[in-house]
């Protein structure tokens, strides 16, 4: 049975989703996770009606290997005392039929073959990031893979809290677009050809109820033909920013206003920090955690961090280059110091990051409680100048009469 659990560790709660017999082998799976249990949550088994609904919503998707159940798992039967073969064997015998199963054969084919746990990772890219399989690597030469997967496991929640945080605070604002498309298109291809027929018969109508006019009887000649146009003009505009050229394009855009830009700074530093304290913690040396914390950082960073790692081989310390290449804030390049200084590096770089996304916190919800209003004012100020330009005819010919 599939459990939904809160749990809390030395970096906040999270939520994990674990498989177990009872709620006993709950609560010592999360114990030896090294978390402690808040609440745990049975899965909804019983809401077959919605599990039927989604089911053909599902079943047009690619199935993907869950990592991260794999991850919880493995951690789990590693602390219970299993030898890793028994481990990977026990969770490919309890998986159905799919994609988790046929991942986790090729894995136990791999180990039988001799390969490290690291090598049969490396063979399915698709499934395993670089990252999860340099992790990996690293704990095999030190022996402590359990410690290792429960840093990346932390590592990879984490990351996906700052990835909601930011998807979700996008969420309102692309409803309210979306709800004020709505309502121009109801006003434009409804309402004002109806009024439109009320203007027919008047003379001496001031300029905005000639336009009016104008579009009442497009409408009612091609008004089809303008509606199919917008309708696939705006699917185009969805379809194009699916695309990475696209994608990239409007991140470059929105990245030279002055406060995107230094919010994009502070996400992408939260993740570098991150990767580096996670691989810095798993015994890799600074300049090669560098080179892979590399991938994380968009192409316009890159050659940022390449000047670093110049300095660093040249002999200069990790608090001096980063803040040399912009790598950094005035806080993070304090705790870089006094970690190089201590000993404990890995511990200071994943603390900077944890000031990092708490800065982003404070950024999003700071860009949330302006933009937010801004945005309504300006959906509510088209749709209420249409309103106005729709009457204003009617008032003047009241007065006139009047």
């Amino acid at each position: 049975m599939r459990y939904r659990v809160r749990g809390r560790s030395d970096g906040g709660e999270q939520t994990l989703d674990i498989e177990a017999d009872d709620e006993a082998q709950v609560r010592s799976t999360v114990e030896a996770m090294g978390m402690e249990l808040l609440e745990i949550l049975p899965d909804d088994a019983s809401g077959q009606g919605r599990g039927a609904g989604l089911a053909a919503s599902l079943a047009f998707r690619k199935p993907v290997f869950d990592s991260a159940l794999f991850t919880q798992e493995l951690i789990a039967l590693l602390d219970a005392g299993l030898s890793l073969v028994e481990t990977v064997e026990t969770l490919r015998d309890k998986s159905a039929q799919g994609i988790n199963r046929t991942v986790l054969t090729r894995i136990v084919s791999a180990l039988y073959e001799g390969l490290p746990l690291s090598k049969a990772l490396e063979q399915q890219p698709e499934q395993f990031p670089v990252l999860y399989v340099a992790t990996v690597a690293s704990a095999e030469r030190t022996g402590a893979l359990s410690e290792a997967l429960k840093r990346y496991h932390h590592y990879d929640a984490r990351l996906a809290v700052v990835r909601k945080k930011v998807v979700s605070s996008m969420v309102y604002p692309v409803i309210v677009i979306a709800a004020g498309t709505l309502i121009i298109l109801f006003l434009a291809f409804y309402v004002v050809p109806k009024f439109s027929s009320v203007y027919e018969s008047m003379k001496d109508i001031p300029a905005s109820a000639r336009v009016m006019l104008w579009w009442g009887r497009l409408v009612h000649a091609h008004g089809m033909v303008l509606l199919l146009g917008i309708v696939v003009t705006l699917a185009g505009l969805v379809m194009g920013l699916r695309t990475g050229a696209a994608r990239a394009w409007l991140r470059d855009m929105l990245t030279r206003l002055p406060k995107v830009a230094t919010y994009q700074h502070l996400f992408v530093l939260t993740r570098f920090y991150r990767t580096m304290g996670l691989l810095l913690s798993g015994g890799m040396p600074v300049v090669a955690a560098m080179e892979m914390s590399a991938q994380l950082l968009p192409a316009t960073m890159r050659p940022s961090l390449a000047r670093a790692l110049e300095d660093i081989r040249a002999g200069r310390s990790l608090s001096a280059a980063l803040p040399a290449a912009g790598l950094t804030t005035p806080v993070a390049e304090r705790l870089i110091r006094v970690g190089e200084q201590s000993g404990e590096l890995p511990k200071m770089v994943t603390r900077s990051a944890e000031f990092c996304d708490e800065e982003l916190d404070r950024a999003i919800d700071t860009l949330m409680r302006v933009f937010e209003p801004v945005l309504m004012l300006v959906v509510g100020g088209i749709v209420g100048t249409v309103i106005f330009l729709l009457y204003m005819p009617i008032f003047q010919l009241a007065g006139s009469v009047g």
